[in-house]
């Protein structure tokens, strides 16, 4: 995995902090031992999924559809926006319940947590400037890309390009890798459709476009909790489930789950 050095310092940091301040789940119950609330970590520069509006709240797809489950269930939701390794670091030592981050369910990190069952459906684009000449995935085997750390566009650029690779540049969130490409410093940038597509349309004026590539798979995206937490993980799928069968699910993200 190539990180900056610039970028491993202040993450290794924050993980530090969060360790020595973990150790209790915060989610609350009441007499009977129901949930009435859980505490979910996220990393708030993924719109649609997660972002910050004006007062400084977490807002997105993933805590609409928490407080959708939670409203079937009976919970309360609270999110925190503590930064993409740092949640996933928060979940580890109990400090939160759940990572709610447009996380993509992968047969490595199964081996460390438990996740829901999917919600939503995602693919990765590519995203170069307007009069750049790639084309295809593979041509990016000899450029300089940036991606976001430790996701699924950083997986893949691994293994079209080696995990030394001193053309991967992995930076702690994609609007971040996607500005490289406007200023020249990487030649593409890849991440997930949703949020591409959205940096895209609020940002017009970057003289940027999109390429599709049939060799990406389908991502699957779950909520992840601390392997082992069935508590909580069942309450959530049961809810998941009803506003999958209300439409609630599909009325938040505009897709239908195939």
């Amino acid at each position: 995995m190539n990180k900056k050095k610039w970028l491993a310092v202040p993450v290794f940091a924050a993980a530090l902090l969060l360790g020595a301040c973990g150790g209790e789940e915060e989610s609350k119950t009441d007499e009977n031992g129901n949930i009435t609330k859980i505490v979910a970590g996220t990393e708030a520069t993924y719109a649609p999924f997660e972002y910050m509006d004006d007062n400084g709240e977490v807002q997105g797809y993933d805590k609409e559809i928490l407080e959708a489950i939670g409203e079937e269930m009976g919970f309360e939701v609270e999110m925190k926006n503590l930064g993409w390794e740092p949640t996933f670091n928060a979940v580890t030592t109990g400090e939160i319940d759940l990572g709610a981050s447009a996380i993509t369910i992968t047969d490595e990190r199964k081996e460390n947590y438990d996740f829901t069952d999917p919600y939503y459906q995602a693919k990765l684009l590519m995203v170069v400037k307007e009069d750049s000449t790639i084309a295809s995935f593979d041509e990016l085997k000899d450029k300089k890309v940036s991606v976001q750390i430790s996701t699924t566009g950083h997986i893949a650029m691994q293994e079209l390009q080696g995990k030394g690779s001193s053309d991967i540049l992995a930076y702690e969130n994609l609007p971040i890798a996607i500005q490289e490409v406007v200023n020249g410093t990487t030649d593409a940038a890849l991440g997930d459709n949703a949020v591409v597509l959205e940096y895209i349309k609020n940002n017009p004026d970057k003289k940027l476009k999109v390429i599709e590539d049939d060799s990406f798979a389908v991502d699957e995206f779950g909520f992840m909790v601390k392997k082992g937490n069935t508590e909580v993980l069942d309450v959530l799928n049961e809810g998941l489930q009803k506003i999958k069968d209300n439409g609630k699910l599909a009325e938040i993200t505009g897709t239908e789950l195939e």
